[in-house]
């Protein structure tokens, strides 16, 4: 299955819609690679930091989806 969200024009909504789009494919058994396309490098790095920034209740909010994803099974991945 195949998901697309085009056309986000906040750094914020961007990083709603990847969180969106994360807690949808983890729900499905089927899915064990998740692959993270943006146009801006940046939002790709602000999923996996940690520290406080303007966005950091969205990066807890993916990295808490992930975390569930990558417990159902050691092989599952996420690329950027």
């Amino acid at each position: 299955m195949l998901y697309h969200t085009i056309n986000i024009i906040s750094t914020e909504a961007e990083l709603f819609s990847i969180r969106y789009r994360i807690n949808q494919a983890i729900q499905m058994q089927e899915v064990s690679h998740i692959i993270v396309i943006t146009n801006i490098v940046y939002i790709a790095k602000k999923i996996f930091d940690s520290s406080m920034h303007p966005y950091h209740q969205q990066s807890i909010a993916i990295s808490n989806e992930l975390r569930v994803f990558f417990n159902k099974h050691e092989d599952n991945t996420i690329a950027t």
